[in-house]
């Protein structure tokens, strides 16, 4: 059983929560300011946690960066905020994921059971990942089909895949790919996502793995 902490000051929604996570089998906890869920994050040691960023004593992102001085428990945003500034801003502070309010229960499940199934299985990282009908083998730095990335496309590719279903920071990948000094050339990031579509989906223009997240980032979909 996985435990979830779940933040946010509107009642409902923490009771709405709190209902449908239980009833398929999580823990939870839950918190409605920002001083509770550090405390509850500490003394809890949750699974994953749910967060809203307009919290009354704090903004989310501050929690977030809290959380992020300790642990690297997964933080799924759930938040009113819809400008791409609030998202990236928790992204960059430390957010695995972003859903925005109002939102799908059936959604924000989804949601949650990809970000769990990534946690569970990161100690047992697979070495090979399908896209398509391709076979990316990590170990090895090979893609099947007599596909040849050159090692900035790699580099991007293996932040995504392994975190399959998280959303990667378009400052994240800059930052590790090309350096902080390039955080603000997202051209970059738009030009070698072409490329590795053109390589690897089977439907460039309307690709099913590599994901864009307008504003905000890219994803891997199994």
């Amino acid at each position: 059983m996985s435990r979830i902490l779940v933040v946010d000051d509107e009642p409902q929604i923490l009771r709405a929560l709190r209902i449908n996570l239980a009833a398929r089998g999580y823990e939870v906890a839950v918190a409605a300011d920002g001083g509770s869920a550090l405390r509850e994050a500490a003394d809890r040691r949750p699974d994953l946690i749910v967060l809203d960023l307009g919290l009354p004593d704090m903004d989310g992102v501050e929690v977030i960066h809290g959380v992020r001085g300790w642990s690297s428990v997964p933080i799924i945003v759930l938040s009113g905020r819809t400008g791409n500034q609030d998202k990236i801003d928790a992204l960059d502070a430390g957010a695995d994921d972003y859903v925005t309010k109002p939102f799908g229960v059936d959604e924000l499940l989804a949601r949650v059971r990809a970000v769990t199934r990534r946690t569970g299985s990161r100690e047992s990282e697979p070495a090979r990942v399908r896209i398509g009908e391709h076979v990316v083998d990590l170990a090895d730095k090979t893609v099947s089909g007599d596909v040849r990335l050159t090692p900035t496309e790699w580099h991007i590719l293996e932040l995504l895949v392994r975190n399959p279903g998280k959303l990667i920071s378009q400052r994240q990948l800059l930052s590790e790919v090309w350096g902080a000094q390039y955080v603000k050339e997202t051209h970059y990031l738009r030009q070698y996502m072409a490329q590795l579509r053109r390589k690897l989906e089977r439907e460039p223009a309307h690709p099913v793995h590599l994901i864009t997240e307008p504003g905000m980032g890219y994803r891997f979909t199994p």
